[in-house]
């Protein structure tokens, strides 16, 4: 039987697809449960936040192990090497050239006509090749685009030095039949291998695919999970029931691709993607070692912070220590680094003691003993819950509100003698002030951040 090569397109497709971009985390199970799956090529969207991509991307092209990993090298010969910059250290990297060959797009999103972009196709064709031995040339648009430049185009970039050539039906309404066609035209043109990408917008995806090999097609691009594409487990199916009929067969394992499928949506938050909101700027926050300290006051401000001088500097000095040892901080870290290094104020409150009584069958009841100038203070209060009890507590103490605008709680280490992180904003006329507490009771390390908190607001009040 004749091996037929399958690329996953996942990311490139939920990048296209969404307007919430993919976390960091969710990236990296998309590749890597494509690659244990089997797949030959995994693709990325191509580079848009230069510094963010490449973080990730570098991170991606070290953990996939099996299947080569492709990435668009965009419209420019300066791009091409920025896109190569995020796969090299992969093990079997791969440069793609996706450029429209339908009359339509070329003059709609590139404004040229059919001679530039020829020219267009082996520029950064030779160009990805001075970087890469694997090159693809993908003809996006190509059930639309005129069959005599479509096989010109493909001619150009076998000679310019692409491996790969792939016909792409983005407009999603050829039949099967003229699918399978195009493909053997293009076939009969070059003598590199022809993979197809087949639309699923009129639920012939499978059946185009398969119309396809039939007719030679040497690869199949598909999903996991996506809107009008062909979806990895359908084909697999698809294959393991009728492939000796087209004499082909493929590697992905059938047998555990559709439980591996479900976990790995299952660890997306695809709540966060089913109302079309804007990109929160929180989300956006990621910083290096090559963050500037602009970068660092306006990721701050952001978060809702306006540091001094010398918060900045504290905060920039703590952020390139971690950066040193783990390569990028995202939101959370960079408030635990605000919250352990912006403003270290003197102990005006200090923590003493705390008992608290707790059930599901009544509130909370917490006592809070504080230190100030060597008065001895005893708050007593209820609540819903130790922490918020605990709080109320210290409220009494002060005799002053404020508000809490956040609180979040996360082990620092393992096992059940875990060291636990507490991390508190107090809002007070309207600036935010953090404070962290740890410990390895977490009703201690939160009231030790409530303090710590507590403590920069009268500091700077006095």
């Amino acid at each position: 039987m004749r091996k037929i090569n399958i690329t996953d397109i996942t990311l490139k497709k939920l990048s296209e697809e969404r307007e919430i971009s993919l976390l960091f985390r969710e990236k990296s199970a998309i590749a890597n449960c494509a690659d244990l799956l089997g797949v030959n090529a995994v693709e990325l969207p191509a580079v848009k936040n230069l510094r963010e991509d490449t973080i990730i991307y570098k991170t991606i092209a070290q953990n996939v192990q099996n299947a080569a990993l492709a990435i668009s090298v965009g419209f420019n010969k300066e791009d091409v090497a920025t896109s190569w910059e995020c796969i090299k250290d992969a093990k079997k990297p791969r440069l793609q050239v996706e450029l429209p060959v339908s009359t339509l797009q070329m003059e709609y999103t590139y404004h040229v006509k059919q001679a530039a972009m020829l020219e267009k196709i082996a520029e950064l064709t030779k160009e990805a090749k001075t970087h890469c031995d694997d090159v693809e040339f993908s003809a996006l648009d190509a059930t639309r685009a005129d069959a005599d430049f479509l096989i010109e185009a493909a001619k150009v970039a076998e000679q310019s030095g692409a491996g790969i050539i792939t016909i792409c039906d983005n407009a999603g309404a050829s039949t099967p039949e003229e699918i399978a066609k195009l493909i053997a035209t293009v076939k009969e043109a070059v003598n590199v291998p022809v993979y197809v990408q087949v639309s699923d917008r009129i639920n012939m995806g499978v059946a185009a695919a398969f119309a396809s090999i039939s007719k030679g097609a040497d690869g199949i691009k598909c999903a996991m999970t996506g809107k009008d594409i062909l979806l990895a487990g359908e084909f697999s199916d698809a294959i393991s029931v009728c492939g000796s009929q087209i004499d082909a067969k493929i590697e992905l394992n059938n047998t555990k691709i559709h439980s591996s499928i479900d976990d790995m949506l299952s660890s997306i938050n695809h709540e966060a993607y089913e109302t079309e909101k804007p990109v929160s700027d929180k989300k956006k926050i990621l910083l290096d070692s090559d963050s500037s300290m602009a970068q660092v006051v306006q990721a701050a401000k952001v978060l809702g912070y306006d540091l001094s001088d010398s918060d900045i500097g504290s905060v920039f000095k703590a952020l390139m220590q971690v950066c040193e040892k783990k390569g990028a901080v995202g939101v959370k870290e960079f408030e635990a680094l605000i919250a352990s290094s912006a403003m270290q104020a003197p102990s005006t409150y200090h923590f003493e003691t705390y008992t608290t009584t707790s059930s599901n069958a009544a509130n909370s009841m917490s006592q809070v003993t504080l230190k100030c100038n060597d008065e001895v203070i005893c708050g007593v209060s209820n609540g819903d819950g130790p922490v918020d009890s605990a709080f109320r507590a210290i409220e009494q103490c002060i005799g002053h509100h404020y508000e809490l605008d956040d609180f979040q709680v996360q082990s620092v280490t393992e096992g059940k003698e875990a060291l636990g992180s507490a991390l508190v904003r107090l809002r007070n006329n309207g600036k935010l002030y953090s404070g962290n507490g740890t410990s390895t009771d977490i009703i201690a390390a939160s009231i030790r951040a409530y303090i710590n908190a507590l403590n920069k607001i009268v500091f700077e009040e006095a």
